[in-house]
């Protein structure tokens, strides 16, 4: 966008579902969990400005150091104002704040972390507890928040267990919520609520099924119900409704305009991700962001088109599937990525991308662009993460899902699926459909009328297309009373961790393409196609900093400031050794079992030595990891950016050796991120090891797929958006012909 076309644009406004009730915790223990929010990031003020013991008081020298550090990277005659707002801003008095950390508790920790943490919070209300936790007898909600923070800071390394997890899943549930909540950090940073390049654009206008008012449930009849909209659903949705089939796409959550689009972050992560993009490991040592939205993934990723590689449709094939060596499935590669106009020749490169690419230049790895999935034209927007306002990205919802609906598809949007209804034929089990619950659009969400109407629903069909993504497809096969002990497990992440290159000019990391480049030199460390690739992180100030480490008040929001001035690396890693995933015994909710194994953490180590190589070689003064045992790389003064010695330089060689000493790295004290899951209803040659077949049926039904990247048989290595099309594409054809679709109207399918 043009700077005018930026302030005349304003996305409408997208509500939220009302706020969880809060009673789980008693407002004495409320209280004491925002007395620690506001030790993690409290307002900083002198001690002739100090308000109340719920400020942290420093030196006005250090207040004067930090105000002009601040100022100077605002900039105008505001900078010290604005500066000292920023400052001065704790957590706990902003309302947004704590109902966004309620919704978080409420809906996305489950009950057994609910009570462990509320047995804490309870203790801290005693005298006793207060004093075997933090050493005094005094609630720490009456203590000054120096001794909050330094009781709380000590939680971190306590050899009680229960207190570490404490301090992980507080740290990463406020430091989360404030950067969503505060009303001055945009000021600070100088984000802007819209994207200064590009331009706003109108989406495809879908349309979706309605049901009346009704006690009785509802029964709908099609040839074939798929339960999803994400890249899997999507392209099989317009497969079998281009090949003549009645085709019904059904989806948990809702659609929005691309008006509404990009989302402000403390709307967008809970209308379009998954547990409102809070979703956690069992170990606290990962933070699961999934697509939950129509179109899925699709909707909220990055752009990145990367087809499956040779080294891994090989090792597939070699496992007893040989679709993926065959012309069949490389054709279908190349017609989802033409249909989307995947290209490399269109792409602007930002900051963040090209110290990637030159860096590895200058280092000698082998590195490339990412192809974009943005209709062959140039795409330079770091903000579609929360929607693509100018549908420059050519996902799901601009493509294949709207191709589905000029073919004659019905969309039926805030369905849950409950399970898949059977029938037995010749041993099989056979589907007849799917039954679930309907929820209109309520009143948060635009309905004109009287309020939500809810409804059962019976969809009646004689194919059923699971495509509910990794997380919960295997959950909803489990509610449907299939018992293949593999139904969950073999669940691959691709973790990463994160890290920063900090720079003395200002840089806007988040104008731009999020991630158009990738670094290869590192992605077959074992000789098995286990191994890292060095990417760059969408540099939205919601996703970026709450990775890093918190050391204390001041020092994190002075290091939040600097993200102007910094780039992005992560270390996506094709993990050999997986997890699983399991629904929650008391609400059904899915739960995932899994951390990063000490094979694969020994490969993050490399992409993290790779990433400060490059980081340092491009001329970075400072380089931050997302793990907090290693203190960050900072180049000595005399250090010049072009020395002859380059990344032989004493000073990061000592803290690389540092870095190698601690390998594998310990799971606890780093915030691990995963954006692809896959594999947990995996394809295979038999039952005992797999559960579906490789034309993604599932065994021992006639009629019943899975059709997304759940059914990887391993993780794929590259971001999984084709491969998980493109095994769609295949996998949908395969079943047009098996429901008799003529062979003129199937030939003329694959022209499309």
């Amino acid at each position: 966008m043009t700077d005018q076309a930026v302030s005349a644009y304003a996305p409408l406004e997208t509500p939220i579902p009302p706020a969880p009730n809060a009673s789980f915790f008693s407002d004495a223990q409320w209280k004491t969990l925002f007395a620690l929010a506001d030790a993690i990031v409290p307002s900083i003020r002198t001690a002739a400005t100090a308000t109340s013991s719920t400020d942290k008081v420093i030196p006005i020298a250090e207040w004067d150091d930090a105000v002009s550090n601040l100022s100077s990277l605002i900039g105008g005659p505001d900078g010290a104002t604005i500066a000292t707002r920023y400052l001065q801003e704790d957590a706990s008095s902003n309302p947004t704040f704590q109902a966004y950390v309620e919704r978080i508790f409420g809906n996305n920790v489950h009950e057994e972390g609910k009570a462990g943490i509320g047995l804490i919070l309870n203790a801290l209300n005693t005298r006793t507890g207060s004093l075997i936790l933090t050493g005094s007898t005094t609630p720490i909600y009456a203590q000054p928040v120096a001794v909050r923070e330094r009781v709380f800071r000590g939680w971190d390394c306590s050899r009680l267990p229960p207190l570490r997890a404490v301090y992980r899943a507080l740290t990463a549930i406020v430091k989360r919520s404030w950067v969503m909540a505060s009303p001055s950090i945009s000021p600070v940073l100088g984000f802007p609520r819209v994207p200064v390049h590009g331009k706003p654009a109108e989406g495809f206008p879908y349309q979706f099924l309605q049901i009346p008012p009704g006690d009785a449930p509802e029964t709908i009849e099609t040839d074939v119900v798929v339960v999803g909209s994400g890249c899997g659903g999507a392209v099989a949705a317009k497969n079998l409704a281009e090949a003549g089939l009645r085709v019904l796409v059904v989806e948990k959550s809702y659609s929005y305009s691309s008006k509404a689009f990009p989302m402000e972050p403390n709307t967008g992560f809970v209308n379009m991700f998954e547990n409102s993009g809070a979703t956690m490991t069992e170990d606290g040592s990962m933070a699961v962001l999934a697509g939950s939205t129509w179109g899925g993934g699709g909707t909220v990723n990055w752009s990145a088109s990367l087809q499956t590689q040779g080294y891994v449709r090989q090792e597939w094939a070699d496992a007893g599937l040989p679709l993926f060596t065959s012309r069949e499935y490389q054709r279908s590669l190349d017609r989802v990525c033409d249909r989307m106009g995947v290209n490399t020749e269109h792409i602007r490169h930002n900051r963040s991308n090209n110290v990637i690419l030159e860096g590895a230049r200058q280092l000698g790895y082998a590195a490339k662009a990412v192809p974009q999935n943005t209709g062959n034209e140039e795409h330079y927007c770091g903000h579609c993460t929360m929607g693509c306002a100018s549908t420059g990205k050519k996902g799901p919802t601009e493509s294949f899902l709207a191709d589905a609906a000029k073919a004659g598809a019905v969309f039926m949007e805030g369905f849950r699926a409950e399970k898949v209804r059977f029938s037995k034929k010749d041993g099989k089990r056979v589907p007849s459909g799917v039954e679930g619950t309907w929820k209109s659009r309520d009143s948060y969400l635009g309905l004109s009328g009287n309020g939500s109407v809810q409804r059962k629903v019976a969809i009646k069909a004689r194919k059923v297309v699971v495509s509910s993504g990794t997380l919960q497809s295997p959950l909803l096969l489990l509610r449907s009373g299939l018992k293949n002990s593999q139904i969950g497990r073999n669940l691959y992440l691709h973790p990463v961790l994160g890290a920063s290159a900090v720079f003395d000019e200002e840089i806007r990391p988040w104008e731009g393409s999020a991630l158009t480049t990738v670094v290869n030199e590192f992605e077959d460390l074992d000789g098995h196609g286990h191994g890292v690739k060095v990417e760059a992180l969408a540099m939205m100030p919601s996703a970026f900093i709450p990775l890093f480490p918190w050391r204390n008040g001041l020092d994190y929001k002075l290091w939040a400031a600097g993200m102007r001035r910094s780039t992005s690396f992560i270390t996506l890693t094709k993990d050999r050794d997986g997890g699983r995933v399991f629904p929650d015994p008391n609400d059904g909710r899915v739960r995932i079992d899994y951390s990063v194994s000490a094979f694969d953490r020994r490969h993050i180590v490399e992409g993290l030595i790779a990433s400060a190589k490059i980081a340092y070689i491009s001329g970075a003064k400072e380089f931050h990891t997302t793990y907090r045992d290693i203190p960050p790389f900072v180049r000595p003064d005399a250090s010049s950016t072009d020395a002859p010695e380059g990344t032989n330089d004493t000073a990061l060689q000592n803290w690389i050796a540092e870095l190698r000493r601690k390998s594998p790295l310990n799971p606890e004290r780093g915030m691990f991120a995963s954006a692809h899951q896959m594999g947990t209803c995996r394809m295979g040659k038999s039952p005992k090891t797999s559960v579906v077949d490789q034309d993604c049926q599932v065994w021992g039904t006639d009629g019943l797929y899975v059709v997304d990247a759940s059914v990887f048989p391993s993780a794929s290595g590259v971001n999984p958006m084709v491969t998980n099309m493109a095994i769609a594409d295949c996998a949908s054809r395969n079943i047009a012909r098996s429901l008799g679709v003529p062979r003129s109207q199937r030939d003329g399918m694959a022209r499309l």
